[in-house]
Parts: structure tokens; sequence; C-alpha cells
């Protein structure tokens, strides 16, 4: 019998989702093949499904110098670009590859349909849509097309995306219709319907929601917080240049990113993974938080180190500061303190009936956001981000700026100013204009943040009021005592 090629062998087991294994057979075939492509878009994939962005995007660059057309690289790079909001960089490498005849030609197009849509190109989008091939036969063309209808008429639009909710077995595509129609009805002002169809989408396709699993680790954080600047110490130099908003989803978080992006010192990183991969490395070594003198030095240093490379690959070019919207940052304050001391962190805060309703109305990944299916379970949520927030700047001693929402749409220029104060940075008007900013916002508010700063959503939980009972009354009377401005 022949023996199995490593190439294949690699195949075969990204295919089977072995990813680690996979990583470990590509590190032996580089030592025998420095310059294999193969091994490098090999380490790219498996990288990937480890959800490891900061070294792939290393990968994918060194797989790119070595074979600069190859479909699948180019595949893999424009969906890189695409989540990191570079639609044009991300259009440029999936266009050829879909207009080709190979493997990868379908999912291109449907990848490079989806960049346009998320970069509010609708011309562009619908024309590539017209175009036949065999992208249509994939599932989520049903989804692409019902896009062009909202386009072109949005009540059609509406009964085109309840009919794939209603009709479709894939539960993802049933629950990204399902949404999509529900956003349609909430503009048309059926706020009734949208809010019926989103439970019913909820019920379908969300997964059971454990309060323990999210809410019990908070309490114990916020419980190590209450004991003090005791229990904790930076375990790394203090950095420069990075800056982190701290808030819940939906909170206003990504108009203060294109905000300040526009600003020609400081780049806007997304939603950037390497929060993740610090909280996963400092948790796996099974003794943070609650003994953080297990955790030797050196993991704190390689963190910071891998972190700082990661989102300097990520941010314009010409930026000395970049800002991070990870929505884990409120969630992971001792790891900042711990690995990225120096760090400055801006949280925001919306009131929290209009974050509920966003919350609630907005698709968010079904297996690990379970917490958003539910209006009390989102209550819960931000309870404890309100708690914990102000607890952890305090007792880590943390840079940080605290701003309301319905203050900076009502004042942007000062709040705009502390942010940039807080930085070391001087005022540049051009942050005031976020509508002109040209990276694309790859998050639920890409449609609102192309439009002049304004206070059109502030509010919008009035719509769904039967929604809201007296035991969100704290909350909101918290909320108010800190606004500046009414």
């Amino acid at each position: 019998m022949a023996r199995e090629s490593p190439a294949v062998r690699i195949e075969k087991l990204l295919d089977a989702g072995h990813a680690e294994e996979a990583l470990r057979h590509c590190d032996e075939f580089l030592k025998q093949s420095p310059g294999s492509f193969l091994a490098r878009l090999g380490r790219t994939r498996a990288l990937l499904l480890l959800r490891n962005y900061i070294d792939a995007e290393t990968e994918i660059e060194l797989a790119l110098r070595l074979s600069p057309n190859d479909d699948h690289a180019r595949l893999i790079r424009g969906n890189m670009d695409h989540r990191l909001g570079h639609i044009d960089e991300a259009v440029r490498n999936l266009r050829p590859v879909a207009r080709g005849r190979g493997p990868h030609a379908a999912e291109a197009h449907l990848n490079m349909l989806m960049a346009l849509d998320q970069g509010g190109r609708h011309e562009e989008f619908a024309a590539e849509a017209a175009i036949d091939g065999a992208w249509r036969k994939d599932p989520r063309a049903l989804l692409m097309l019902a896009r062009v209808t909202v386009i072109k008429d949005r009540e059609a639009g509406v009964r085109a995306m309840e009919d794939i909710f209603r009709s479709h077995p894939h539960p993802t595509l049933r629950r990204s219709a399902g949404f999509e129609a529900a956003a349609l009805l909430d503009k048309l002002g059926r706020y009734r319907e949208a809010f019926d169809l989103v439970n019913a989408v909820h019920a379908a396709t969300s997964t059971h929601y454990e309060r323990e699993m999210w809410i019990t680790p908070l309490e114990q954080q916020l419980a190590l917080l209450q004991k003090g600047r005791g229990f904790f110490k930076p375990r790394a130099e203090p950095v420069k240049g990075t800056a982190f908003v701290v808030a819940l989803p939906r909170s206003g978080t990504t108009l203060l990113e294109q905000m300040l992006d526009r600003h020609p010192a400081i780049g806007g990183i997304g939603e950037f993974d390497g929060l993740d991969l610090v909280s996963r490395t400092l948790y796996e070594t099974g003794g943070w938080p609650r003994v953080p003198s297990a955790v030797p030095d050196a993991r704190f240093r390689e963190l910071q180190q891998r972190y700082l490379a990661g989102a300097s690959r990520v941010r314009k070019a010409g930026a000395s500061w970049s800002f991070d919207k990870s929505l884990r940052t409120w969630r992971v304050l001792p790891e900042i303190g711990a690995v990225l001391p120096g760090a400055v962190c801006i949280s925001v805060d919306r009131d929290p009936r209009d974050v509920a309703t966003s919350i609630f109305l907005s698709f968010f990944n079904a297996g690990s956001q379970e917490w958003t299916q539910g209006i009390a379970s989102i209550r819960d949520m931000i309870d404890m981000q309100r708690k914990i927030v102000p607890q952890a700047f305090e007792v880590l001693e943390l840079a940080h700026e605290s701003i309301i929402y319905e203050d900076l749409v009502e004042q942007p220029a000062l709040f705009a100013e502390r942010c940039l104060a807080r930085m070391g940075l001087e005022m540049d008007e051009a942050v005031l204009s976020p509508e002109k900013n040209t990276k694309a916002a790859f998050t639920l508010s890409a449609q609102q943040v192309r439009q002049p700063i304004n206070k059109r959503s502030v509010g919008r939980w009035r719509n769904y009021e039967w929604a809201f009972d007296s035991s969100w009354d704290k909350l909101v009377e918290a909320h108010e005592a800190r606004r500046q401005f009414r």
C-alpha cells in the first residue's frame, strides 16, 4: 500500500476537525520542507479552527508569498480581510476566485456578496447577486437573494426572509433570516410583530440558557475584586498605545470605534480575538484567577507580546494606538490589568432598556451567547456588568474614561476630546464625522454608523414598553443618575 503523503494526512485531519494534530503534522512537514506552501496553508487553517487568529494572520501571509495566486489561500485571505472590516481588500482577493471555475469559486462568490453587503455597497452587491453560477446551489444563496429583494422592496423582503425562517431546515440560515425579518418589521414600525417573531426565532434556534454558567463566574470575579488591591498585581511591563472599549454589545461601542478610528493616530481593530487567547491561556493554567501567583511571570510576558504583535498587524498603517472593541473586555479586566498594564479602558453605558431591546432583537451566535435569548437573562448580565466594571477600574487601577451613550450623542465633541486626552492625543475634528470612515464596521451596528451622529436610537425601548417591568427600575435609576445631559 502506498504511504500517505503529509499533505493528504493534514487535509484529512483538518476535514475531521483535529486541528491540534494537524498543526503538529504541519510543523513536522515544515522541518522537512521549510518552503512548503501546503504546510503553511495547513497551519493557517488549523490555527483558524483553534481560533488563534493572531498567528493565522502571519501564516496566511507566508503562504501567499509562496503561492500568490492560489485560490484557497486567496479565499482565506479574503475572508480574514472581511472579518477585519477591510472590504476593498476582501473583494480584491475574493473576486478572482469567484470568477474562476475552481472548487472554491462558489464559496468565494458567497463570501464576496457578504462583504459587499456588510460594506454597504448595495449596487455592487445586487449586480454580483445577479450573476448565475454554482454559488446559487448553496442554501446561503437564498439569504443573499432575499437581501437583494429587501433593497428593492422592504415589504417583499420581509416576506422572503420570513419564508426562509418558516420553511428552511438549516438552523443557522433560519436564525439569520428570522432576525433580519424582525429588523425590517421594526423599521416598518410593526413592533409587536417584530417582538413575536424574535421570540419564535429564539425558541426555534437558540440553545438552552444555563444561568449558572454565565452568572456564577462573574459573581466569583466580583467577590475577588471586593477583596481589594491585595489579591492582584500587574505581571508584565506597562504597555503604550493600547486601548479597549469596555461595554456590553449594542451600547454604542461601534460608534465610538468609528469615531476614534478617524483620528490619524488611532486604528480601530474591531472585535479582535487577542483577548480570547489571553483569557483562554490563563484559565488553562488552572490557577487563574483565584491564585494568580500560580501562573509564571514568563507566561504573562509572552501573552502580552503576542497580543501586541497581533494588534499591530491589523490596525491601520501609521497608527500608534490600537482600539479594541472585543465583546469580552468587561469580563476580563483582571486579565488586562495583569497582561497589559497601562492600557486605557473606555467604558460606554447606555440606557439598560435600550441595550436589552437591541440585544434581544439582534442576531448573536446561538451556541456562545445564550444569555441574549430573553429579556430577563439580558437584565442579569447588565446588572453584573454595572457592578463589575467600576469595581475593577478602582481595584485594578486601570486608566479609564467612563461615558454615557446618551451624553456622547448629545455632546460628541466633549466626550471625544476626553477619550483622546486620556490617550495623550490632541483633538481632531475628523472624529466627529464617523459616517465618513471608509473602514467597514463588521458588527450589528454597521448600518447605523454610516449615518452622522444622531439621537434616533435613544429611547428605542419605548416601542417595546410592555417587555419591561419594575425589575428594571434600579438599573434605570442608577443609569439616569450618571447622565450629565438630558
